[in-house]
């Protein structure tokens, strides 16, 4: 049994691993790269062979996670995509969208080619074989469990990350041996974010793949953040300016819209439109709505008290190009919601065009922008930027709002893990930027984890021998640093990263 790591390690994007149980190979997600990532890590090859595959287990709808299937089905993988049900309704729309803009970005790489005397290349992939890889999704419901072949099951708990997001369960018993059991979290979500419940505690495990984004910093309090949002709203509208907000299509659009509700409903907020400027949102908040079941208990009170929390007074689904030109006309007392979430591509890079230059309107950021990305750019502060070629100023006031965040900071992701009943054998970190990983695996490390930041290449065999001898030994020397009262802590880190580095 052997598990090994192709994307999503040692970056943040294009979450790739691979199982290989038995006779047969597993892909753990698989993954758009993105930002700095796809620059220094190409989208059009993978590091193991397509048609090898044999099943994809997937945790979740999201780009980073899923924007690659499309790929390994045009280069021959014709397996089964498991997920939840709502996983799949998703991606059939995402990853249909995600072929649109391969394409689209395409046709403007092969434009600039033909005048410099280059051979014309093929998109990634296109809308339609996109469509048809959705074909071999099958959906699954929430805490069942599935035996994909003989000895080997996977049950699906909530991560609380985005509708169907799944922290995926792998149950593993080959002949004469005990079972092995193997916890991925894809995405873990955010505690108390609006509409969607919060991440699942799981027991036990023999082995966890753990996502690792904000292992080094802590959001700030939701409440408190929804408080400052509506004041960026009313004081930017009563200056004459619009609001700006770049958010991921699927998931982050549908919370945004959720705690717009809850302004509205609660008169914190009125006489305000709201401009929701994305086909993709959409479709995918209707798929929202055909799973109101997925909500969390406050989401479920206001359906049962005959509210939508998904719509309100006010609230303009704009679809259509000539939808959203009109919007890029509005002057002032616009909000106006669109993807995509990191700037990269989609109607977003309009809209910033036209408000990023006055300094009467506000840009709200309320996801992660990945190093590399427009996003990114602006949220760190640059002065001007580049959108269709053009050099824009950044003038607007900048805002980037963490408590919506849809992954779990810091203390969430150790609150998870210490909900585990006993230590797993090993932690193998990926889905972080470096100073986030090595600051979460410290903090696991000091509390007597066996934590590992896996790299692209690495493999692990899962064996429980050597896994438990290291462990032991990682745990004495641990005990014995914990007992000596005249080293500090920062001492005792550099020790533990000298231990780690001959371990």
């Amino acid at each position: 049994m052997n598990l090994e790591f192709y994307g999503g390690a040692g970056c943040v994007t294009g979450s790739s691993h691979i199982l290989r149980v038995k006779d047969k190979t597993i892909l753990l997600d698989c993954g758009l790269y993105q930002g700095k990532d796809e620059k220094e890590r190409p989208n059009e090859t993978f590091r193991f062979h397509p048609k090898g595959i044999d099943y994809v287990i997937l945790s979740h709808a999201h780009i980073d996670h899923s924007g690659r299937i499309p790929l390994l089905y045009k280069l021959g993988f014709k397996g089964q995509v498991i997920s939840t049900k709502a996983t799949a309704d998703l991606c059939s729309v995402m990853l249909k969208d995600s072929g649109h803009i391969q394409e689209m970005e395409n046709e403007w790489k092969n434009r600039k080619r033909i005048r410099q005397g280059l051979e014309p290349i093929e998109p990634l992939y296109t809308a339609r074989i996109a469509e048809l890889s959705t074909y071999l999704f099958q959906g699954y419901d929430y805490d069942e469990l599935i035996e994909v072949f003989e000895g080997f099951k996977v049950r699906f708990r909530d991560a609380g990350h985005l509708l169907g997001s799944a922290i995926v369960e792998v149950f593993i018993k080959e002949e004469n041996s005990e079972e092995i059991k193997l916890v991925y979290t894809g995405d873990l979500g955010n505690k108390n974010v609006p509409l969607i419940k919060d991440p699942t505690m799981i027991d036990s495990a023999d082995y966890i793949i753990m996502e690792s984004t904000y292992g080094d910093r802590l959001h700030t309090n939701i409440s408190d953040e929804m408080g400052q949002f509506v004041q960026i709203i009313k004081n930017t509208l009563k200056k004459g300016g619009n609001v700006v907000i770049p958010s991921f299509a699927v998931g982050r659009t549908q919370e945004v819209l959720y705690s717009f509700n809850e302004f509205i409903e609660s008169k914190a907020l009125k006489d305000v439109t709201v401009y929701v400027d994305s086909p993709l949102a959409i479709e995918s908040t209707n798929i929202f709505k055909r799973y109101s079941d997925y909500y969390d208990t406050e989401a479920q009170a206001i359906i049962e008290g005959g509210n939508d929390p998904l719509d309100f007074e006010g609230l303009v689904f704009s679809s259509s190009a000539e939808d959203s030109a009109k919007i890029n006309k509005i002057q002032k007392g616009a909000v106006i919601i669109s993807a995509s979430g990191m700037c990269e591509a989609g109607r977003i890079k309009h809209h910033l065009k036209h408000n990023l230059w006055r300094k009467e309107c506000s840009i709200v950021f309320v996801g992660y922008q990945a190093e590399g990305t427009l996003g990114r750019a602006i949220v760190d502060g640059a002065r001007k930027v580049k959108i269709f070629g053009e050099e824009i100023a950044v003038n607007a006031q900048i805002f980037n709002l963490h408590g919506l965040s849809g992954h779990a900071d810091r203390d969430g992701l150790f609150e998870w893990v210490q909900s585990f009943k006993k230590k797993p054998k090993q932690i193998l970190l990926v889905h972080g930027d470096t100073e986030a990983q090595q600051s979460f695996k410290e903090l696991l490390v000091t509390n007597g984890y066996n934590a590992r930041i896996m790299n692209v290449g690495d493999t692990i065999k899962l064996n429980e021998k050597v896994i438990k001898e290291e462990l032991s030994r990682k745990s004495r020397i641990i005990n014995l640093l914990n007992n000596l009262d005249n080293i500090d802590n920062l001492g005792k880190k550099e020790i533990l990263a000298a231990i780690e580095k001959i371990l």
